[in-house]
C-alpha cells in the first residue's frame, strides 16, 4: 500500500491546495460560505470528471512512455504537467476565446474574469471545430493501434483480426476517418459543414504532422544511442495526445460553470492524477500482467472519437463519455483477470493428466 500511496503524494498535495483555491475563489465572488461551498463541490466534480474521462489516456501514456528514455520519461512527468494545466486548461480556453472573438490573449483573460457568461457563449460556439478536431484526430490514435499488421494479441477476435487485415494497405486508417468525417459533414447544416471538414483537415494533417516528427526524432535518437530510444518524438506525440483528450473535458466543463480559474483547478486536480497513475502503469508493469487493458483504453479512445463526431450534431452528457469508456476499459480488465487465470490453469492441468 505504501508503494502505491508514494505516487499519489503530489497529486493529494495538489488536491488539497487546489480545493482550498476553489473555496477562496467562491468566497471572494459571493462572500458568503454557500457560494465558497458550492465552488468546492464544482471543484471536486470537475476532478472526478477529468480522471474519468482521461483514465484511458493515462494507459495510453504509459503504453508510450515505457518505450522512452529516462530523460524524457522525467520531462513528460514535469513539463508534460505544466503543459497540461496550464496549456490546456488555461491558455487553450483562452486561445480559443481570442481567436473566435478576434481579441487579444490580455483581453480573453480580462473576458474570463468580468463577463464569463459571455467567455462560455464563446466557447460554446466554438465546440464544432473542437469536436472535429478532437475526433479526428482520437479516431486515428486508435485505428493505429487496430491496424497495426504485427499486433498479435487480441481482445475481441474476430474485429480485431479483421482490422490486423486491413492494416496491410498502407492508408487504410486515413480512408476511415475520411470517410467517416464525410458522413458527419453531409449530415450538418450547409452553414456548418465547411467549419467542420476544415478542422477534421486540421485533425488529420496534425495526426501526420506529429508522427512524421516523431519518426524522424526517434530514428536520430536510435542513431545516436544505438538502441530504440523514444525521445522528443515521443514527447511530442503524447502531448498533442493529451492535447486531444483534454478537449472534451474543458468543453464539458463549461456546463458545470463559467469560471476559466475554477474550471483550470478542477480540471488541473484530475490531469495530476492522470500523471500519477500513467508512472505507476509503467514503473509497476501493470500493462504486461493485464494484457487486454490497453485494448480497452483504445476502445475507449475510438468510442471517445465518435461521441466528438456525434456532438457536432446532438448533445451527449459527459457522463455517458465517462461511463462508456470506463466500461470498456473495465470489461478488459475483467478479461484479463479471466485470461491469467487460465495461464496458471494450464500447468496445473498438464501435471495432471501427466
Amino acid at each position: 500500500m505504501s508503494d502505491i500511496r508514494h505516487y499519489f503524494l503530489w497529486p493529494i498535495v495538489f488536491t488539497v491546495l487546489g480545493l482550498a483555491g476553489t473555496f477562496a475563489l467562491g468566497w471572494e465572488g459571493g462572500g458568503h460560505l454557500s457560494g465558497a461551498l458550492s465552488f468546492l463541490m464544482i471543484g471536486c466534480v470537475l476532478a472526478v470528471l477529468e480522471i474519468s474521462l482521461s483514465f484511458d489516456n493515462a494507459i495510453v501514456n504509459a503504453n508510450k512512455l515505457k518505450s522512452m528514455t529516462p530523460v524524457w520519461q522525467r520531462r513528460f512527468l514535469t513539463w508534460g504537467i505544466l503543459i497540461a494545466v496550464f496549456g490546456m486548461r488555461i491558455l487553450f480556453p483562452l486561445a480559443v476565446v481570442a481567436i473566435a472573438a478576434q481579441i487579444g490573449p490580455w483581453a480573453a483573460v480580462v473576458l474570463a474574469a468580468t463577463d464569463p457568461d459571455e467567455y462560455a457563449h464563446i466557447m460554446h460556439d466554438a465546440h464544432l471545430s473542437i469536436a472535429a478536431f478532437g475526433g479526428t484526430f482520437l479516431m486515428l490514435v486508435a485505428l493505429d493501434f487496430f491496424l497495426d499488421d504485427e499486433k498479435e494479441v487480441h481482445w475481441l477476435g474476430s474485429i480485431e483480426a479483421r482490422l490486423n487485415g486491413l492494416g496491410r494497405h498502407r492508408w487504410a486508417g486515413i480512408a476511415i476517418v475520411v470517410a467517416t468525417a464525410a458522413v458527419f459533414a453531409v449530415l450538418l447544416p450547409p452553414v456548418e459543414r465547411e467549419e467542420f471538414a476544415v478542422a477534421a483537415a486540421l485533425g488529420l494533417g496534425t495526426f501526420l504532422l506529429v508522427e512524421l516528427v516523431g519518426h524522424v526524432l526517434d530514428r536520430r535518437n536510435q542513431a545516436v544511442a544505438g538502441a530504440a530510444a523514444g525521445g522528443f518524438g515521443a514527447f511530442l506525440y503524447l502531448e498533442v495526445l493529451d492535447a486531444s483528450f483534454s478537449f472534451d473535458g474543458v468543453i464539458g466543463a463549461f456546463a458545470l460553470t463559467q469560471n476559466l480559474f475554477l474550471i483550470a483547478i478542477g480540471l488541473g486536480i484530475g490531469a495530476f492524477y492522470v500523471r500519477a497513475m500513467t508512472i505507476m502503469l509503467v514503473e509497476r508493469r501493470t500493462l504486461m500482467k493485464f494484457r487486454y487493458l490497453e485494448h480497452g483504453a483504445f476502445y475507449s479512445i475510438l468510442a471517445l472519437s465518435v461521441v466528438m463526431y456525434l456532438q457536432s450534431i446532438v448533445h451527449v452528457p459527459e457522463v455517458i463519455t465517462g461511463l462508456v469508456g470506463a466500461g470498456l476499459i473495465g470489461l478488459s480488465f475483467l478479461s484479463s483477470l479471466r485470461a491469467g487465470r487460465e495461464e496458471e490453469a494450464e500447468p496445473e492441468a498438464a501435471a495432471e493428466r501427466g
